[in-house]
């Protein structure tokens, strides 16, 4: 098992964002500090992380050089590589065309960059962020820095890589199946998939047919990502969607929490499954009411919801044209292009797909009118080896891999609720192995509340340890 890490006694230290965004306000260091000291522990790093997609470090470093507003003002971050950012390029993590400078900056990173961050790279991840794992056939699979010898989960892998390594405070992901949950139980990390229309994003994603995207952050304390939504909130307001307002503790009130350890026919591991009824113990402890129940998740939903990200991969693979002369097909993933043929032979299932995964919400919601909370785990077993979803392998054998390990975090992507991953349990080779907590739709400071109360009473795994 092989450790990496980027802290040391520079002028970030073991600081979250908060904690570095008031350093810098308070003037024990500068914003070109910060900058520096974040440029440069990528720069330790990465070689053997492969987390960066694109380098920007002239660009941060001419941001650093003029005042910045906002409540992150000056605070070193990531941008997942499939936003927007006027004047880069964005590459979505394939290799099947060259992409040129985008035209205008998208509405997440537009919102994310009005906090004050200063992006100083844009993140790597798989492939149109299709898979679990960014695992590249030309750069390199993306590397958890707990042990680079196993994957860093993905499609957010890039960011939450770097982040757990002390690379960057927090960094931005999003989540259409997991992306941000998956890598944050990977990594060792606080990762919250937000309410659906909760925070900006991109019109990409906004005009789907099913809005299973979500945009948010991974970060090493609740209180980060607690201020991420905060100033989001104060940017654009998401109407029709309960406040969230400044949750800055532990919430005092005792929550009904149903606990489960299998979904759509699949069950986690017995490691796993022991780590969550353990979580489940100790909020017992705590006072929280538990009872342990069947998955609310109606059978056949997860074959429904392939059907439905299949079609995504379709469209892309059709429109991939419009890319200019720099296309070429055969470069894309067996897993892409496995899923366009899926899609294609699953046509006529498209329809009534949709229709049942739109129907699955009211179900959820008539859920949580029992149960504040649902805890599962985040993934269903320890984070694989480094191969275990190679892209050129067998479609069918990657996709069997993938749906058996992450089949507890879509059915929040298919609802719209929130769910966040907490770093609670470490299995017996020493891996962070993520607890998820599912809410009603806009509860977001509900499971803030609980995971201040977690990180506060149990604490978080560290890699410094």
């Amino acid at each position: 098992m092989s450790r990496l890490h980027a802290f040391t006694d520079d002028a970030l230290g073991s600081l979250d964002a908060v904690g570095v965004a008031e350093a810098i306000a308070a003037g024990e260091i500068s914003v070109a500090e910060a900058v520096e000291a974040s440029i440069a522990r990528v720069q330790r790093v990465d070689g053997e992380l492969h987390g960066i997609a694109l380098e920007m470090y002239d660009h941060a470093r001419g941001l650093a050089a003029h005042p910045r507003t906002g409540y992150f003002a000056g605070v070193p971050t990531l941008i997942k590589d499939n936003v927007d950012l006027v004047g880069f390029p964005t590459q979505s993590g394939t290799d099947a065309f060259v992409a040129t400078n985008a035209r205008r900056t998208g509405d997440f990173a537009h919102m994310f960059l009005k906090t004050g961050v200063i992006p100083i790279a844009k993140s790597q991840l798989s492939e149109y962020g299709f898979s679990g794992a960014a695992e590249h056939p030309r750069l390199g699979a993306v590397r958890s820095p707990w042990d680079t010898d196993r994957i860093a989960g993905a499609s957010s892998a890039g960011s939450a890589a770097l982040v757990a390594a002390g690379a960057v405070p927090f960094a931005h992901g999003n989540d259409g199946g997991g992306s941000i949950r998956i890598p944050a139980s990977v990594n060792g990390l606080v990762g919250l998939k937000p309410s659906r229309d909760r925070v900006a994003q991109d019109a990409l994603f906004r005009l789907l047919p099913l809005r299973i995207v979500a945009d948010g952050v991974l970060t090493r304390t609740v209180r980060d990502t607690a201020a991420f939504l905060r100033e989001a909130e104060l940017i654009k307001p998401a109407g029709g969607l309960r406040p969230i307002g400044d949750i800055g503790g532990p919430s005092r009130r005792r929550l009904r929490i149903a606990v489960c350890t299998s979904a759509d026919g699949r069950s986690a591991s017995p490691e796993v499954c022991e780590l969550t009824l353990k979580t489940a113990g100790h909020l017992e402890e705590l006072g929280h009411r538990i009872e342990q129940v069947d998955a609310p998740v109606p059978a056949g939903i997860g074959e429904d919801f392939v059907t439905y990200w299949s079609t995504l991969a379709n469209l892309i693979v059709r429109s991939g044209a419009t890319h200019g002369p720099t296309w070429d097909p055969l470069k894309l993933d067996n897993l892409t292009l496995g899923l366009a043929h899926y899609s294609t032979r699953s046509v006529r299932r498209l329809p009534g797909a949709i229709r049942r995964l739109q129907q699955a919400r009211v179900a959820a919601e008539e859920f949580h009118q029992t149960y504040d909370v649902i805890l599962t785990p985040t993934v269903a077993a320890e984070t694989p080896q480094v191969g275990h979803f190679d892209p050129t392998q067998d479609f069918e054998e990657i996709l069997e891999r993938l749906m058996a390990w992450v089949a507890f975090t879509p059915w929040q992507n298919i609802t719209g609720q929130p769910a966040i991953s907490l770093p609670l349990q470490t299995t017996a080779s020493g891996m962070p192995q993520g607890m998820m907590f599912g809410a009603a739709t806009g509860y977001e400071g509900q499971l803030l509340g609980l995971a201040y109360e977690l990180e506060e009473e149990l604490g978080f795994t560290s890699i410094q340890a």
